[in-house]
């Protein structure tokens, strides 16, 4: 019986659903995170008859009798809708109202991509991740700095003990777009890498060709909205009870089947 092994698929593809939402529901306060879609498509028909056979001298089916196989998982999607955007008083949180990703600097020498804009200082004064990576802009605070400005182009300007009534530039903050950002690949730790379904990176000052701007002591939060992830689940939920609802009717009917043989 077809109906097993086609509800089999309907059954998987829910606990991949599941696991999904799961994801997305650990992520909920994760700065920067972009909540992800999981798409679906139907498999190979079995085409008992195809639509539009002529079924007798110059007389034509409008339908035909095809029997689907199921479902499987065809992609997961990043969907990067602006996440709600939260003060925090810190002047090393650096939202992006808009597009665009900071670059930042891995140990192989390759460059992976953030929204997450909580920043910090390491012992030599550079900005890094929470993780320790430096930026790709190779911003440096000097150590007397008693005030750190960021405005939304990207400009840092500090302003230190020695001169208190001088502002100086130090770093300039730079964002990179992509063409496909879902087509970028979550390496973890709030990092994406470029591919070639993302298209190369371009670079440039924020508030220019189309890049957000930045937001001094404020934090880009995740975009998972809790309410309509937990509807979803119920939904995955009861998909898989009435799949494996189907598997367990074809099984009875299959009982009937060879019970007649007796």
């Amino acid at each position: 019986m077809k109906a097993l092994h086609t509800a089999g698929t309907g059954m998987k593809v829910q606990q991949l659903q599941v696991d999904t939402i799961a994801n997305n529901l650990a992520n909920a306060n994760t700065a920067g995170f972009k909540r992800t879609q999981i798409d679906f498509q139907d498999l190979l028909y079995v085409n008992l008859q195809r639509p539009g056979l002529e079924t007798s001298s110059g007389v034509v089916s409008p339908t035909g009798l095809q029997v689907g196989s199921g479902a499987r998982a065809a992609s997961t999607t990043k969907v990067f809708s602006q996440g709600v955007i939260s003060e925090t008083h810190r002047d090393l949180d650096i939202a992006i109202q808009g597009d665009g990703f900071y670059q930042v600097a891995l140990p192989d020498g390759s460059t992976a991509y953030t929204r997450d804009g909580s920043f910090r200082l390491n012992a030599q004064g550079a900005l890094v991740t929470t993780d320790g990576l430096p930026l790709v802009d190779g911003i440096t605070i000097p150590a007397d700095a008693t005030s750190i400005q960021v405005g939304k182009d990207g400009t840092i300007s500090v302003i230190s003990a020695g001169a208190p009534e001088t502002t100086t530039q130090v770093g300039q903050l730079n964002l990179a777009r992509f063409a496909n950002p879902a087509g970028l690949s979550s390496e973890g730790g709030n990092l994406f890498r470029e591919t070639p379904a993302s298209g190369t990176p371009t670079a440039g000052v924020p508030g220019q060709d189309g890049r957000g701007q930045l937001m001094q002591s404020f934090l880009e939060r995740s975009n998972v909205e809790v309410v309509t992830e937990l509807v979803n689940l119920i939904i995955a939920q009861r998909a898989y009870e009435v799949n494996s609802r189907a598997i367990k009717t074809g099984d009875e009917m299959l009982g009937i089947a060879n019970s007649m043989t007796r």
